[in-house]
């Protein structure tokens, strides 16, 4: 999952504020603890100040490391646990207080955060759920920054804003049309991995729903732990130019940066295809943009007021085609639901 850098430095900011505040509140309840039952603080301290001398103790005499090992976990039982041997079940001293007291016997303990990667954030090469978690919430309230995510969902998108009569060059009814393009969205952002059709194409008038859309299936997609990127086709456009023309030096190493992330992020949702300025490099770099996907299998969601001819004629016969090779074209048609809710 091709989490943004920044995305990533927050998230493990978070993880490592988790971790302090964990070890805070275990260091209060062992002080209460201590101050309720001192004759616990006194077995702790003996533990640390034993484990050092058993240690050196043994190895002077000769014992090998696994030996020595051994030894100290005998003396540190038995100072745990004066009869220890004579018990069917080994209860500690410590373990008794602290039963007694209504602690569970582990209080005085002291755990990770997380125990799966023990705090370090990753298991091996793979993220743990620990920072995953916190990179999903980062990534929703950096889209929400964006798409303005509040109250868009597919449980608050209006039907009833779509007329019912038929439209005679679509053969169907904006309310027909819009059924099916709202189940078809929910089902591709809820079987992300599974939805048969990896790309999407919105196309139509502005006003219709295209960009509600995409931010449900943002929304949607995020939540279920993959790396979502939402942005402009002028804003995603222009990084390609800067990459290729701007000189060695910061600029040029985010621009790079944020190209990668375009291209290898689980979902890329550009919007507003067709707005930005035209020029031969814009040109090929949306045929780089969406061929590298393509090629890499990464999903895609584009919403444009161009229809096909419109992208061939603006771009090239090449990317048309990929689009309608490649992705499942939608064609939002009706009345403007911004005028529609301002009569309303």
């Amino acid at each position: 999952m091709a989490y943004s850098a920044s995305i990533l430095t927050r998230a493990e900011a978070r993880l490592k504020q988790a971790q302090r505040a964990h070890q805070q509140d275990q260091a209060r309840r062992r002080a209460e603890i201590y101050r309720a039952l001192p004759r616990t603080a006194e077995i702790d301290r003996q533990l640390r100040q034993t484990a050092p001398r058993i240690l050196a103790a043994a190895l002077r005499q000769g014992l090998g490391q696994e030996e020595a090992l051994a030894t100290l976990r005998r003396e540190n039982l038995a100072l745990q646990d004066e009869d220890y041997l004579t018990r069917p079940l080994r209860v500690t001293e410590e373990a008794a207080l602290l039963d007694q007291a209504g602690y569970p016997p582990d209080a005085l303990e002291e755990t990770p955060y997380c125990p799966l990667c023990n705090d370090r954030g990753w298991r091996g090469a793979a993220m743990c759920d620990c920072l995953k978690d916190l990179c999903r919430q980062e990534q929703i309230a950096e889209l929400s920054s964006l798409l303005d995510l509040g109250d868009q969902s597919f449980d608050t998108f209006r039907l009833d804003y779509y007329d019912r009569q038929t439209w005679p060059e679509f053969h169907r009814s904006p309310r027909e049309n819009m059924e099916f393009i709202l189940s078809s969205c929910r089902s591709y952002a809820e079987n992300f991995d599974a939805y048969p059709h990896k790309n999407l194409f919105f196309n139509g008038p502005p006003g219709l729903g295209k960009t509600f859309l995409s931010a449900c299936i943002a929304r949607v997609v995020s939540e279920q732990g993959y790396a979502v990127v939402y942005d402009t086709a002028a804003n995603i456009l222009s990084r390609f130019e800067t990459r290729k023309f701007a000189r060695y030096g910061e600029e040029s190493r985010q621009a790079e940066a944020d190209t990668r992330r375009y291209l290898t992020c689980d979902l890329l949702i550009l919007d507003d295809l067709g707005s930005e300025f035209t020029s031969p490099f814009v040109q090929a770099a949306l045929y780089e943009l969406i061929n590298t996907r393509l090629i890499e299998g990464k999903r895609t969601v584009i919403s444009s007021n161009l229809n096909l001819e419109g992208v061939r004629q603006r771009y090239s016969p090449q990317v048309a085609s990929r689009l309608e090779g490649e992705y499942l074209l939608m064609a939002f048609f009706g009345q403007d639901i911004r005028l529609l809710k301002k009569q309303r």
